[in-house]
């Protein structure tokens, strides 16, 4: 079952106790995305360690020697911005938050740091996308809703004579929203990345400069 959060170096102690953990905290219709683990150089015995999920982010930390784990979760739409800095010695990973808080973890592997801005990434993009679609339903819904007054009754006059009515002008076809242009620019340089054409900083580089200018 954990075998696919193994792949990047990560701890199998550590992952299969996070995953314990992760199962009973799961919601209908969240799955796990990935698990990174921290990896002291030193003294690694009670490492922390950020989950992902389709829903959430979560940061665990051991507790009482091991024998306990608190986390903390946020919710993607409340997720500002990810950040990852590769140091000396692995790397920090952190999440801004709508209200301000940031959460990280240092010396994670190089390796799961970049996984975990990948996910993120794909995550926060998702969940723009989402909201987006959202907002434009709510806009055809006000748009489509009609304003009923109350109006006075007609009389009914026989001796009228009848006109014919002309044929209703047909309906200009409502024309289907223009694709994102943020989206498909993101998607290009994932394209360029994915082929080896740029590297990972430049693609993390270009990736938050496109999202700042959004």
């Amino acid at each position: 079952m954990i075998d696919k959060f193994l792949r990047d170096e990560q701890d199998p102690k550590a992952v299969e106790k996070i995953y314990t953990r992760l199962v009973d905290l799961l919601t209908t219709g969240e799955e796990i995305l990935y698990i990174a683990v921290q990896k002291k150089p030193i003294v690694n015995l009670f490492p922390d360690c950020i989950a992902l999920t389709n829903k959430r982010i979560l940061f665990f930390s051991p507790a009482n020697l091991g024998l306990s784990i608190k986390f903390v979760d946020f919710v993607w739409k409340d997720i500002v911005d990810v950040f990852t800095k590769e140091e000396i010695i692995g790397a920090v990973f952190s999440a801004k938050t709508t209200n301000g808080a940031e959460m990280g973890v240092d010396y994670l592997p190089k390796v799961q740091a970049r996984k975990l801005y990948q996910y993120a990434q794909e995550r926060k993009e998702a969940e723009r996308e989402a909201r987006r679609l959202r907002e434009l339903e709510e806009k055809r819904a006000e748009s489509g809703s009609l304003q009923i007054d109350h109006a006075a009754p007609i009389a009914f006059q026989p001796s009228a004579p009848i006109v014919p009515q002309s044929a209703p002008t047909p309906t200009a076809p409502v024309e289907e929203p223009k694709k994102d242009e943020l989206t498909e620019k993101l998607k290009r340089l994932k394209t360029l990345f994915e082929n080896g054409l740029i590297s990972q900083e430049e693609y993390n580089q270009k990736k938050l400069e496109l999202l700042s200018d959004f």
